[in-house]
């Protein structure tokens, strides 16, 4: 997703020679284009048909992923911890100095 939002519009050919660049080994043209794929599966990335080439798009904004996955990963925390996950959250909140808990419930109030 970082490369997607790095680039905007893309190819699978353009992030994989991206990443290859850093990636130890480098990894498969058909391994960028299976994640590329399911990512557009599951709604983070908008393809487009163009003949025999795919252009890529992410759907969200940066933020609004880390939104959606942070809300995930706590649901699936509570999900799987109960009352013990919430009552470490609840401790956590407590330990924060005031003007940082003022900000936090103003972005819990913005979703």
């Amino acid at each position: 997703m970082e490369e997607v939002w790095r680039q905007g519009e893309t190819t699978v050919k353009l992030v994989m020679e991206s990443l290859n660049r850093k990636a130890k080994p480098p990894r498969a043209y058909t391994t960028y284009m299976t994640v590329m794929r399911r990512l557009d599966d599951k709604g983070l990335l908008a393809r487009t048909r163009s003949g025999r080439h795919d252009t890529y798009v992410s759907r969200l904004t940066r933020e609004q992923y880390q939104q959606r996955r942070a809300g995930a990963e706590v649901s699936d925390l509570i999900d799987e911890f109960g009352d013990v996950a919430l009552a470490h959250f609840a401790r956590s909140l407590s330990t924060l100095d005031p003007a940082r808990r003022r900000q936090l419930q103003r972005l819990a109030s913005s979703d």
